[in-house]
């Protein structure tokens, strides 16, 4: 546990439960699923590896006006793979990265979903100011405790979108530096998608003939619900599934425990989507995601690489993805990262994303900088398989 002495402007806990339930009211983030302390509390129980922490800051009457997710991670140099190979060797060369031991990194974000799931700031807030409080008491964080101050090598705000940046570029008076990460697929569902057919006539023929061929090769998956009765008994095969997925990643900030999706179904029952995926009796995928607001957000998959050409399992799984969201009525569809071009065929556009990197001592911050100028999202041919149709942007 961390000790940390709280400020005139920042709270400092542990764990949730130690928050009164009195500051999530004042708040009135709980409407956003990643700030709920149910969800938030899952993933802290079911990763004892992972160090979870919290902020709350508060006003000169002690009101809360926002709310900040931190996790303390080692990140290792392996975990860095595929095309990014190259940045490896140059984090080396330049000692942004230790050479025996991980780099410790202080997060504010979620590390295992795509998006600004970090920093909560309560309605007609100045946001600027929110965020150099944000800055400040994250360095107090770490400043007032004498190991941590030893231990935190960098630290990492995470998924900001494009509309953000005007806000979160307050980090660089700190000293932060920006770099882009792998875009968000997303996808904005059609006022005239009534059901998925509707979703199929709104496409080119070519990506309609796609769609098809994807459905005639996985005829003969089995999709089951994973409910609370059956969980136990799917999440090994599920588990092994998943990370035969994660080792393919190009870049991973931790790995997801299954065991929290017990949790997940147990606290949001049908607002958490959890489907296995088999042939005969053997699992071949699972999808998993939740419904946030007007959203179903893809959360982590599992796939039988060996059958998945065959079977077109992963597409079909995208396709199910949309044919939910179309079902419970939803406005957008976040695909999250990795595959882009292929969620692009159904539809996905990027949403770009950006992360706020500091290492703590200042030379390296410097070299830092020129490593992250390298750093680019990995290039894609977008596809564009509508026909010419009048896609709603609104807000969320």
């Amino acid at each position: 546990m961390i000790c940390c002495t709280n400020t005139n402007t920042a709270l400092f806990f542990s764990s949730i439960d130690e928050i009164p339930s009195q500051t999530w009211e004042d708040l009135g983030c709980t409407k956003n699923i990643y700030f709920h302390p149910n969800f938030l509390k899952s993933v802290e129980k079911n990763h004892p590896k992972i160090i979870f922490s919290y902020i709350v800051l508060v006003d000169k009457k002690n009101k809360p006006t926002a709310f900040a997710s931190l996790k303390i991670i080692d990140f290792y140099l392996n975990s860095i793979k595929n095309d990014l190979e190259f940045l490896k060797d140059i984090g080396r060369k330049l000692h942004v990265f230790p050479d025996k031991k991980p780099l410790k990194l202080l997060i504010c974000g979620n590390t295992f979903v795509t998006g600004e799931h970090g920093v909560f700031i309560k309605e007609n807030q100045d946001k600027k100011a929110i965020i150099k409080e944000l800055a400040e008491s994250l360095n107090h964080f770490v400043n007032s405790d004498k190991k941590l101050k030893k231990q935190i090598d960098a630290f990492l705000l995470k998924d900001f979108a494009k509309e953000s940046l005007f806000i979160t570029d307050e980090l660089k008076d700190f000293k932060y530096h920006t770099f882009s990460v792998e875009p968000n697929m997303q996808l904005q569902l059609h006022d005239s998608w009534q059901n998925f057919d509707n979703y199929l006539a709104s496409m080119k023929t070519k990506f309609r003939v796609k769609a098809k061929k994807a459905f005639k090769q996985s005829v003969n998956i089995r999709i089951e619900e994973v409910t609370l009765k059956n969980i136990d008994q799917k999440l090994p095969e599920m588990t092994a599934l998943y990370e035969k997925v994660a080792l393919n990643a190009a870049f991973n900030l931790g790995t997801f425990n299954l065991e929290t999706y017990r949790d997940l179904k147990e606290k949001f029952g049908d607002d958490y989507i959890l489907k296995s995926y088999w042939l005969d009796d053997k699992i071949v995928g699972f999808i998993s995601g939740i419904i946030n607001k007007k959203s179903l957000d893809a959360h982590f998959v599992g796939i039988d690489y060996q059958l998945n050409r065959e079977y077109a399992i992963y597409q079909r799984m995208l396709y199910d993805y949309i044919e939910i969201a179309i079902s419970k009525n939803l406005k957008i569809i976040n695909f999250g990262r990795t595959a882009s071009e292929i969620k692009s065929s159904v539809g996905a556009i990027p949403q770009d994303l950006t992360m706020y990197l500091r290492h703590k001592k200042t030379i390296t911050n410097k070299i830092l900088k020129l490593f992250l100028q390298r750093v680019q999202p990995t290039p894609f041919q977008q596809k564009f398989p509508f026909k010419t149709i009048e896609i709603r942007h609104e807000k969320q």
